[in-house]
């Protein structure tokens, strides 16, 4: 498990092996406090929706989302006809400056939210240790972003457990008490002591800040299932348009059903693949489903090519009646 923690952010949870039939991709039911958590809420409430990908900058969407021609300097301009969100993975390498989300916002629509991620300055060499100055700079050059700015996405480095709990709660202190948070923990003890567990969820339902759900193949632990806020968010980590992928989308869209029957505020669902060519069509599936599902009318990315998921669908699906009908 070790060398799985030090992984690059993009291959996080890639599995070594293509045997995907050794891993169970069930998706776990909500932890009782979720549960207790969506009892609170009003049922029938309006909830937003979210989607998207992780970045807009590739040169191999072009044809597939970007017409032909697209230049680098309009990839977001089109992302953002396709999609109202990103999980911005950008800001994780490079400290943006005011100027850049102020010009990076003026090509989205007003409703769109960048969710822009922590630099490495700040979680991975410092491990969130004297980075005050550092934090400031960042929430300055977030504030570019204006109407368009989303949750804040904290990434602590993977090697920081349950032994660091006090330096994470003393840098969710530190930030503005109306910025919103949502915070990914990957380090493995986070899930596998229970105590550790309630402990970190209680320290983030005391400032606010959402528990980041992640769906990878290779770190099922991860998918904790507890929401610290009546708003979930959701990273799925496919497996480059693998049968697999769609149903383990389908069973996330029968679950944002029963959340969003429940009254959840808001759902933010970010796609991701090992071969993130193949995010636009997984995340279009996504979308078709949710409409289909719950009853919605969200706006459908318009593809120009895509791979067609359907044969692979409908092979998973009939292995599963046949496997029903012997057992």
């Amino acid at each position: 498990m070790a060398t799985v923690l030090y992984l690059s952010t993009m291959e996080f949870g890639k599995l070594d092996t293509t045997d995907f039939n050794a891993v169970d991709f069930t998706l776990p039911p909500d932890r009782p406090a979720t549960t207790n958590l969506l009892k609170t809420l009003t049922p029938g409430e309006t909830t937003k929706f979210f989607i998207g990908c992780a970045k807009w900058g590739r040169k191999d969407w072009v044809g597939k989302i970007y017409p032909s021609g697209t230049k680098e300097a309009d990839f977001l301009n089109h992302y953002g006809r396709h999609f109202n969100s990103i999980e911005l993975n950008a800001t994780f390498y490079r400290m943006p400056s005011v100027a850049l989300t102020a010009e990076w916002a003026g090509k989205v629509s007003p409703d769109f939210k960048f969710c822009p991620k922590f630099p490495n300055q700040i979680t991975h060499l410092r491990r969130l240790k004297d980075v005050e100055e550092l934090a400031d700079r960042f929430l300055k050059a977030v504030s570019g972003f204006g109407s368009t700015l989303g949750p804040l996405f904290l990434m602590p480095h993977p090697g920081m457990g349950p032994k660091d709990l006090e330096r994470l709660d003393a840098f969710l202190a530190y930030l503005p008490k109306d910025m919103k948070m949502v915070v990914e923990l990957r380090h493995p003890a986070w899930f596998s002591d229970a105590s550790a567990s309630e402990s970190l969820f209680t320290v983030l339902e005391k400032y606010g800040a959402g528990a980041v759900i992640t769906d990878a193949s290779e770190r099922r632990d991860c998918l904790h299932m507890r929401l610290t806020t009546p708003e979930a968010f959701i990273r799925f980590v496919g497996n480059d348009l693998h049968p697999t992928d769609y149903t383990r989308i389908d069973e996330w869209v029968n679950r944002i059903k029963e959340w969003k029957d429940a009254g959840i505020r808001s759902i933010y669902f970010f796609m991701h693949q090992n071969e993130e060519v193949h995010s636009p069509e997984a995340a279009t599936y996504l979308i078709k489903q949710v409409n289909k599902v719950c009853g919605l009318s969200i706006p459908e990315p318009a593809l120009i090519s895509a791979d067609d998921p359907t044969p692979m669908k409908k092979s998973v699906k009939a292995k599963k009646t046949t496997a029903k009908k012997k057992s």
